[in-house]
């Protein structure tokens, strides 16, 4: 949703080297628009670490030019596995539960925007509006969650949360 997906073998799969890495267009403009009363936190899943096909300190690398390029205030990352049950990776909300208790946020009056349906399932876990981006790459995948709204970009989900109501914080996947 923030990079290019990648597909390896039919399977999506996040880069595996700053070389893979690519924001996609609008990105950063959707992410600046929302800043204006907005906190932009990443809460992200990356098993591959747990599972030993991607090393953690090229996803960290990855973050931190994500940081450099984003107007990004936190990005949190659960590095599990299913097998490992633990409560930062979402569908459970143990990363943005503690997000919000580190940055004060009320969760009833942000929203997560995801493409998956865990990142749904994590919001409505912890109280958040929700937004799902319809990115292309839902072929195959759950989609039998509920958000609030589908949105075919994040571009489009910016512009959906500036209209309404609700100004306390944004977490974006």
């Amino acid at each position: 949703m923030l990079n290019r997906a990648l597909v390896r073998n039919g399977e999506l799969v996040p880069p595996t080297s700053l070389d893979e890495l690519e924001l996609l267009s609008g990105v950063r403009e959707a992410c600046e628009s929302l800043t204006a009363g907005f906190l932009l936190i990443v809460v992200t899943n990356q098993p591959d670490v747990a599972r030993g096909t991607l090393d953690r300190s090229v996803v960290e690398q990855i973050d931190q030019t994500i940081r450099d390029a984003l107007p990004l205030d936190d990005i949190r990352v659960c590095y599990h596995d299913d097998v490992d049950h633990c409560n930062c990776r979402k569908p459970k909300p143990g990363l943005l539960l503690q997000a919000a208790r580190e940055w004060n946020i009320d969760l009833s009056q942000s929203f997560l925007v995801g493409d998956r349906w865990k990142d749904i399932e994590a919001a409505r876990n912890a109280g958040c509006r929700t937004v799902m981006v319809l990115n292309g790459h839902q072929q195959g995948r759950d989609l039998s969650a509920s958000p609030d709204a589908r949105v075919l970009s994040l571009r489009e989900a910016a512009d959906l949360i500036l209209r309404s109501s609700f100004h306390q914080g944004v977490l974006v996947k």
